[in-house]
């Protein structure tokens, strides 16, 4: 089967959470809100081996398991536009931006057999997937795979930092531990949010002090964005709480 899509650069995807490869995290720290995304998914699920070779495997329970992906992402509320957004609908840092935006629909973090679904347009979004538009997708085969090949060679790579990360919290921080289990044992699934903080130690290229100080300004600039807003009570809370441990380091 032949699945057809070409981008119109309607904007509309580019709204919400965004899972982000390291090194693109670190480059946009200026910009995005980061933040560290825990996603169990179980066996049967979808990408679970590919998960669990990138990720790790926890087991809540005797005889049950879940990989678990950890991401670092852009945490913004999902019908907020990316910060990286113009208002025509083009993107601001389009010579630099994310790995994961230049894949797009595909996922790298996704199984090549496992993309059907990411070409079907969510409701209000205006991509092309008539018959005019490209083969993109043939017999469960990527046409065009460069962007998927590096965007996969991009997590291959964070894997080496992030799999002994989520190892060290999952071992050592038992809040962490208890918040992963109790997800990957809920049906319809979940994420637990970390703060960015609790992996920077591992990130030995980034300048800390300028890190953070990017980093406020950002959560600063995104609480006020969400403040007495009651639909953004929760990422405010969040984002001025981080706010303070930049605050902290950067002033440190």
């Amino acid at each position: 089967m032949e699945r057809h899509f070409e981008c119109t650069a309607c904007g509309k995807c580019c709204q919400g959470w965004l899972p982000l490869a390291l090194d693109d995290a670190i480059a946009h720290a200026d910009r995005f809100p980061l933040f560290v995304l825990w996603t169990p998914v179980r066996p049967g699920g979808k990408s679970f081996d590919l998960t669990a070779r990138l990720g790790v495997v926890v087991e809540p329970k005797r005889k049950k398991k879940a990989a678990v992906r950890v991401t670092a992402f852009s945490y913004v509320p999902s019908h907020l536009p990316c910060p990286a957004l113009l208002s025509d609908g083009l993107c601001a840092v389009h010579e630099t931006k994310p790995q994961r935006c230049k894949t797009m629909p595909f996922s790298g973090a996704r199984t090549e057999h496992d993309q059907t679904d990411l070409l079907i347009p969510r409701p209000g979004w205006e991509c092309d997937v008539s018959g005019s538009a490209p083969v993109v997708y043939s017999g469960k085969t990527i046409v065009a795979r460069d962007e998927f090949a590096r965007e996969r060679a991009r997590l291959e790579a964070d894997a080496k930092v992030l799999k002994p990360y989520a190892q060290f919290m999952l071992a050592g921080a038992h809040k962490v531990r208890q918040d992963v289990d109790k997800m990957a044992l809920r049906p319809q699934g979940g994420h637990v949010i970390l703060s960015f903080t609790t992996l920077t130690p591992r990130l030995p290229q980034v300048d800390i002090q300028d890190f953070a100080a990017k980093q406020l300004r950002v959560m600063e600039s995104f609480a006020d964005l969400t403040a007495d807003n009651p639909e953004h009570v929760t990422e405010h809370k969040r984002y001025v709480e981080q706010a303070e441990e930049w605050r902290q380091i950067s002033t440190a």
